[in-house]
């Protein structure tokens, strides 16, 4: 019987084992389905086919460097139990071992998974769940290169660095690399640079300051605020009371904590009313322009500030040019287990009356 790769899918599917595994199986047993999952329960490759809907958001980074290349892996489990556990976290570090090795880079999003367990990992990978008795996934790896290659993990585990730089390779570049790999984990940047982030990322940051700001009229320069409080009278926008407020503590710095919770929406839809004249503001402006900067500085590598710079001012880039001006960084992977991830949530007392019979 001609295997299709429909009946490979469904049988995968059905099992959790491998596309190879699950071709074989299904030759093996002419195209029985029953029979070939029973053939892969008894080879082992289906041994986590139970726990295949289970939450495995728990787990470890690891790292493999040689030379000038690295990788940083994440394999999840289930609990930190057995993150912690010895056995698990040798499987990771082989897992880190053999990604490097092999010929596929990888990528954030799981890129070459597939192709990364078709190797003797999946194998490994079977045996580890059996023994351990948990769901293991291996979710995602990166290679990186540059002419220095630096790693850093950070809690155990939690948080796996790679950073990759140009322009040196002494041992004053690779202190500085490292350092810069512990900011990484730390303040996890998005970008290297402030070059790095597109035209359309940044229209997009400018529309949402805008909008955030207007829609928040008690953080509005008072030439601004006081047209929107003009607006709001000229047209009864407001309520009696909130109108009474305003009249009378018009200029109280706290008059928002006296006003109605109505009262904040209804100025702000004065202001985004009258958006096209605001934006126009050269005070409006500044402030929009004072809020990117600021949100540049938190998500671009060599705008933030140095964490062990010490005079609390000195940002990444200027503490590269101190170390050697040559050094340039061209690259860096933050892998942070579970991220993004559905956490499974206990509810120990729901559990212990479930077993009560309660």
């Amino acid at each position: 019987m001609a295997i299709t790769a429909s009946m490979v899918k469904e049988l995968r599917e059905m099992t959790g084992a491998g596309m190879m595994d699950c071709k074989k199986a299904l030759t093996e047993t002419d195209g029985d389905m029953d029979a070939a999952v029973e053939v892969l329960r008894k080879s082992g490759a289906a041994k986590a086919e139970k726990k295949a809907s289970r939450i495995a958001a728990e787990g470890i980074t690891r790292v493999a460097v040689d030379g000038n290349k690295a990788v940083v892996v994440e394999v999840n489990s289930e609990t930190d139990f057995v993150a912690k556990n010895e056995v698990f976290q040798t499987f990771v570090q082989s897992v880190a071992d053999k990604a490097l090795a092999s010929g596929l880079q990888g990528g954030k999003d799981g890129e070459d998974i597939e192709a990364l367990l078709e190797t003797d990992i999946k194998d490994d990978l079977v045996e580890k769940i059996a023994t351990i008795g948990e769901k293991l996934s291996i979710r995602r790896f990166e290679k990186i290169t540059g002419d220095i290659v630096v790693s850093y993990l950070h809690g155990g585990g939690r948080i796996g660095v790679l950073v990759a730089g140009e322009g040196a390779t002494d041992d004053a570049a690779k202190e500085a690399l490292t350092n810069i790999a512990m900011q990484v984990a730390a303040l996890n940047p998005e970008y290297i640079s402030r070059a790095d982030i597109s035209q359309a990322t940044l229209d997009k940051m400018k529309e949402i300051t805008i909008d955030a700001a207007i829609n928040d009229p008690a953080t509005l320069p008072k030439p601004i605020l006081n047209g929107i409080f003009d607006t709001a009278l000229a047209e009864n926008k407001l309520s009696p009371e909130d109108t009474a407020i305003l009249n009378e503590k018009r200029n109280d710095k706290y008059l928002f904590n006296f006003f109605s919770e109505a009262a904040k929406p209804a100025l702000a839809a004065i202001g985004m009313a009258d958006k096209a004249n605001i934006v126009e503001n050269k005070i409006f402006k500044g402030l929009v322009e004072g809020r990117i900067s600021k949100q540049i500085k938190d998500i671009s590598l060599m705008d933030q500030v140095y964490v062990k710079a010490e005079d609390g001012k000195q940002n990444v880039a200027k503490y590269l040019e101190s170390v050697n001006k040559n050094l340039k960084v061209v690259k860096f992977i933050r892998f942070e287990v579970g991220e993004g991830m559905e956490k499974k949530q206990e509810d120990f007392a729901a559990e212990v009356a479930k077993q009560m019979g309660q």
